[in-house]
């Protein structure tokens, strides 16, 4: 069940980050390297605030600043993972800017879900 909700959550936060990254890029206003910092760190915000709201039990593991650190922690180990895939798509493999986003973005999901529910958050088969 809480992967269920995770995925709607990270589902609403890939929204985020995707139409943040799109605007920016497409408008020129950036280029991919800053706009996806921005997306991402936009998207990592409320990914974090329903995560503790619908998804996660906040405060089971660690104090709420601990917690918010160690998030933060997670989501730049997950920022580096989403520029780096961004740098090889984009960059080596001449691949469309978009495209590679969404690929990034599903290996982030991932990433954000495993680290967060085994080392932030309680388990997701500790269900509530």
């Amino acid at each position: 069940m809480k992967l269920l909700r995770y995925f709607f959550v990270g589902g609403t936060a890939a929204l985020v980050d995707f139409g943040v990254f799109a605007a920016l890029v497409k408008t020129d206003t950036l280029g991919w390297f800053y706009s996806a910092i921005i997306s991402f760190s936009l998207a990592t915000t409320v990914n974090y605030v329903l995560s503790v709201r619908h998804v996660f039990e906040s405060g089971a593991r660690f104090g709420k600043h601990q917690e918010v650190a160690l998030v933060f922690l997670v989501s730049g180990i997950g920022l580096a993972i989403n520029q780096a895939i961004l740098y090889l798509l984009i960059q080596r493999f001449t691949l469309d800017v978009l495209i590679s986003k969404i690929a990034a973005t599903g290996v982030v999901f991932v990433w954000n879900f495993t680290a967060r529910s085994r080392f932030i958050f309680l388990a997701p088969t500790q269900d509530r």
